[in-house]
């Protein structure tokens, strides 16, 4: 399987949001990235169901929904009812992950995990044949622009390594820092899909620049 692109809407131009959708629309990318922040679980607040909402109405790519927020159960069902496609929760949010994990599948959606930099992939050995995807965090949640953690390419290997063992079917994403000096290591790491934001939108050509990560 080629690797997966999701842009992060985080770092598009909001005065301009449809004109950005449009464009990942036109794009090579094969997802939207949505990272939701309440100012708790990550030290920001981003935006919420609303534009979820709006996204979705002009999307015509699946809605990769990233929750960095406490208590993440209380609101799968409303970002079912907002269109997302993949809801990730946090390992460090959720004290009983694996009815998280149930609780979102049962909305017909795919459940993902998102690991932070500090926590180690085996947290997720008993439970890696549940979940879809797991997110990978190259950098420290909250804040887009930042610099890439080197050590995350450890970590997936390592993830590689406990999925190809156990024959689960996960996928792994990494978010944070990806650009075009460090995708082609990471995808062959073991990474199957690579979000990017400030890295695309800040190009100058930001549909040639997806399709160049498409295409490493």
């Amino acid at each position: 399987m080629t690797h997966l692109i999701s842009p992060s809407l985080l770092s598009a131009d909001f005065g301009n949001l449809q004109r950005d959708i449009e464009m990942i629309n036109n794009s090579k990318a094969d997802w939207f990235h949505l990272d939701i922040m309440d100012g708790v679980f990550v030290p920001n607040i981003s935006y919420g169901l609303p534009v979820i909402k709006t996204v979705k109405k002009h999307a015509k790519k699946p809605l990769d929904v990233h929750l960095m927020i406490v208590n993440p159960d209380k609101y799968i069902d409303e970002f079912y009812k907002a269109g997302a496609d993949i809801l990730t929760v946090h390992y460090e949010t959720c004290n009983h992950l694996h009815r998280t994990i149930q609780s979102i599948k049962a909305k017909g959606m795919k459940a993902g995990v998102s690991l932070n930099p500090h926590s180690p992939i085996s947290l997720l050995k008993d439970i890696i044949h549940e979940i879809d995807l797991v997110l990978i965090m190259s950098v420290n949640p909250g804040f887009g622009g930042q610099k890439f953690i080197p050590n995350s390419i450890n970590k997936i290997k390592e993830l590689r390594q406990l999925i190809t063992e156990t024959g689960a079917n996960t996928l792994i994403e990494v978010d944070g820092g990806v650009d075009n000096t460090n995708a082609k290591t990471l995808v062959e790491a073991g990474c199957n899909a690579l979000v990017a934001g400030s890295f695309i939108f800040g190009s100058k050509n930001p549909i040639a620049t997806i399709e160049n990560l498409k295409h490493l």
